[in-house]
């Protein structure tokens, strides 16, 4: 049976993440276009071609390295992979928060750099530099989703279906890509950059939580082991609904206290951090005017 949960998590940051990558392309490609350089969009495309090759590398490096490994060191990899994830996510997500505004300038200021100082050849290496972070991040968060969904295993329809709605995401982000290029506002990117993170804050807390379940089977975590209670006569966690909500947020119906302990912790300190207002930015002081100084003397 078709996992929707699974493809729904997928999906999401498969949109989530794809749509960081594809905003960068089109930025770079409109200011390139605008200023009469278009002759270098396909160098632009060698860059995103090899860091979507180098993510996609890692990704399957990883994931084959999980199903090659003997009990502990799976449970221990496994574990390793999915707090790894979420630490980059999380990280992630406070860059672009406190980045957003300035990373459309930054941008076309490198640009401007690449053409007058550098050989066109940069360009490639710009855009490899600026898509390869989304890569990388997007290919340890799918592995760690894939990790959860498989339960342990490679492979399985879980895993397939996060992969299939990863990809159906990231279609999805070069459609609102191509959108921006051509000049379109349909998209509230501050609005669905903060609702979306929102969304992977939950996501990543089940990648912990899921994490520290691995942990308490090796022994590596000997407190709060116990059963925190057993809803699985109402909302079981491996079929209908709960199942849904497993793929997504890592919910089970028998959590131990560690793992549910560890869940709320995650969302309640990385949501409130999330979701508090960015300080001012600070601005610079302005300097005496010279005939002010001239004047004292």
């Amino acid at each position: 049976m078709f996992d929707l949960g699974a493809f729904t998590s997928g999906l999401l940051t498969g949109v989530r993440e794809g749509v960081e990558a594809a905003l960068i392309v089109a930025i770079v490609s409109a200011y390139l276009a605008r200023t009469g350089n278009a002759r270098h969009l396909g160098k632009i495309w060698v860059g995103v071609g090899g860091a979507a090759a180098v993510s996609f590398a890692l990704g399957v490096v990883v994931f084959l390295t999980l199903g090659g490994l003997q009990e502990p060191y799976e449970q221990i990899f496994e574990g390793a992979a999915m707090l790894l994830a979420a630490g980059v996510v999380t990280w992630m997500l406070f860059w672009m928060r406190r980045q957003a505004g300035s990373v459309k300038g930054d941008l076309q200021r490198a640009v401007d750099r690449v053409l007058t100082e550098g050989t066109a050849w940069s360009l490639a290496v710009l855009a490899f530099t600026a898509v390869i972070r989304e890569g990388l991040e997007t290919s340890l968060f799918l592995v760690g989703q894939v990790t959860a969904a498989a339960g342990g295993e490679a492979g399985g329809d879980g895993s397939v279906a996060v992969l299939a709605g990863a990809c159906a995401g990231l279609a999805i982000a070069v459609g609102f890509g191509y959108g921006f290029y051509r000049g379109s506002r349909l998209l509230d990117l501050p609005r669905f950059f903060r609702w979306t993170g929102v969304l992977l804050v939950f996501i990543a807390a089940g990648l912990v939580s899921h994490a520290a379940h691995e942990l308490v089977e090796i022994g590596w975590i000997a407190v709060g082991t116990a059963t925190a209670f057993d809803i699985g006569a109402i909302l079981p966690h491996d079929q209908g609904i709960g199942l849904l909500l497993r793929a997504i947020f890592g919910y089970t119906s028998v959590p131990e206290w560690a793992t549910l302990v560890t869940w709320v912790t995650y969302v309640i300190v990385v949501l409130a951090a999330y979701l508090r207002p960015l300080p001012p930015r600070s601005l610079p002081v302005p300097a005496e005017p010279p005939e002010t100084a001239a004047s004292g003397a």
